[in-house]
């Protein structure tokens, strides 16, 4: 059976930054970021606590190839 999954975007309060991610468990992702489960990372870093995006897929390729178009048009926002 395929598991599907998710593509998500989060923010810190003064959405400054973004955070773009993909998991199969969106309830439980959100919980580690908010409760800084890991303290190095990105997320911990600059506070990106705020969930403004999320899109599901019935098949987890799909979400990964999504967040890998999201990333890739942020990225040409910058050059």
């Amino acid at each position: 059976m395929e598991r599907g999954g998710c593509v998500y975007i989060m923010t810190n309060k003064l959405h400054t930054v973004l955070y773009t991610g993909v998991t199969s468990d969106i309830t439980g992702r959100v919980w580690e970021h908010n409760n800084k489960i890991y303290p190095g990372s990105f997320m911990a870093k600059y506070n990106c606590n705020k969930l403004i995006y999320y899109c599901f897929y019935f098949h987890i390729e799909e979400a990964i190839a999504a967040e890998k178009l999201i990333k890739g048009i942020s990225s040409g926002m910058h050059r």
